[in-house]
């Protein structure tokens, strides 16, 4: 796999000011007598969470766990000979950016301006945008940014013959130094979200990129997450249909217009179905020029106890490894009006709920003697959430007083990153090393 060239002094300054951002109160859970530091001084200080001064509540993230899942993605994309842009909008955190390219990423895909923009000013040097991109104002800035710097590789979708027009249109009209690289995107089916849904109206949409002069075209893509009532046939099904166009367009001549190392573009890969695109990208031909075999799966970084836990291709292919889940949202308990009822400080502002409610998982006494100060959250079950509080439900006996904190594990990452900003990193025994900045 491609990686990224050591980084440029603007790179390194950007990385900076992170370090030098002030903690206040913008940041939920962070201790308030460290308000006024820098997180870099914070960080310094290598704080517990448990009795460092954090308040309820905070969202963590497992460093152990963090690097195991970034260490099993770029193994397996190599052994299967994949090239890797994993899909930032899950974290929007461009340290995690650094992270990923620093574990082989060929670079980072992106869904929409605001996304790229954060990308580029951390300097991240390949950008694979996930969309047609039909804005103006953000196809102006892109075309600046491509004629700024000669080393910026930029890559979107097309799915329409409007959507070409437009953007040469916007392009024309910023008058684009360097073509604009796009991709077709292939539909996964008639109920499916954005894509071509014919071979015939892709024809037509790389017709209408060849008489474009501000856009090239440079592979296909799609996403087999998508496909209606998907199982591992219907996935296989239509990653080889996307495997066949690509090479249909080679036979038709539709990339004598590429250059570069990278060569013509095949992509496609979230989180439920890598396995099958590895497999099926086996089966990818010999075409007029290499191919990037370029999987965008996102959610592996912190991986979850839900949604993906479920249904990752790990649990096919467990031979391949396993991720693990990163993220914990500790509570405290702030309310016991029954035997069977409780309530934490945590709802809707603060948890992933847009697939599965958390998951009781562990209970912490404050107070309690090291060796029994975690234990397993046995008979508490989430039922619900308010804005601010998660109801549960326990069994008459359950072990369970107003003060103890309550480690809820989460499903769907992509909803959780979106709710925190400044999010601690910890080992195992709680010690926080780091802290990592989000931008949605």
């Amino acid at each position: 796999m491609g990686t990224e060239s050591t980084e440029s002094t603007e790179n390194v300054e950007a990385y900076a000011r992170l370090a030098a951002e002030r903690v206040d109160a913008r940041f939920k859970g962070l201790p308030p007598d460290a308000d006024g530091l820098t997180v870099g001084e914070l960080t310094a200080q290598h704080r517990n969470l448990f009795t460092g001064g954090f308040t309820t509540p905070v969202l963590a993230l497992s460093a152990e766990r963090l690097q195991h899942n970034l260490s099993l993605m770029e193994t397996y994309a190599a052994r299967h000979g994949l090239s890797f842009a994993p899909h930032g909008k899950t974290t929007m955190a461009p340290q995690l950016f650094r992270r990923q390219i620093e574990h082989g990423a060929w670079g980072i895909t992106l869904a929409v301006p605001h996304q790229v923009r954060v990308a580029r000013a951390f300097g991240i040097q390949r950008v694979f945008l996930a969309n047609e991109l039909v804005d103006p104002a953000a196809l102006r800035w892109i075309a600046a940014e491509l004629a700024a710097d000669p080393g910026f590789r930029f890559i979107c979708y097309v799915d329409s013959v409007r959507g070409v027009e437009l953007m040469d249109a916007a392009l024309r009209e910023a008058a684009a130094a360097r073509p604009l690289d796009v991709v077709v995107e292939l539909g996964a089916g008639e109920d499916a979200r954005t894509g071509v849904r014919t071979e015939a109206e892709c024809a037509a949409v790389a017709d209408a990129v060849a008489g474009a002069p501000t856009l090239r075209l440079v592979g296909v893509a799609g996403y087999e997450g998508e496909v209606p009532r998907a199982d591992p046939e219907r996935v296989r099904a239509w990653l080889r249909r996307l495997v066949a166009l690509a090479a249909d367009f080679d036979k038709a001549g539709r990339f004598t217009g590429v250059d570069g190392p990278d060569g013509i573009v095949v992509s496609a890969g979230g989180s439920a179905w890598f396995d099958a695109v590895a497999d099926v990208f086996v089966e990818i031909p010999e075409l007029s020029l290499p191919v990037l075999k370029l999987l965008r799966s996102g959610a592996y970084v912190s991986h979850d106890d839900g949604h993906y836990r479920k249904i990752t291709p790990f649990n096919r292919v467990p031979e391949e490894g396993a991720l693990e889940p990163a993220f914990r949202l500790w509570t405290q308990v702030v309310s016991r009006p029954s035997p069977e009822q409780a309530f934490v400080n945590a709802g809707k502002r603060d948890a992933a709920y847009d697939l599965d409610l958390p998951f009781a998982q562990v209970v912490r006494r404050q107070g309690a003697t090291e060796g029994a100060a975690e234990r397993p959250a046995t008979g508490v079950t989430v039922t619900g959430l308010s804005d601010q509080h998660a109801w549960l439900r326990t069994v008459p006996d359950a072990d369970l007083e107003v003060g103890d904190w309550l480690g809820l594990g989460l499903s769907h990452p992509c909803t959780s990153f979106d709710k925190w900003q400044l999010i601690p990193v910890a080992e195992a025994d709680g010690t926080v090393v780091d802290y990592i900045r989000t931008y949605f």
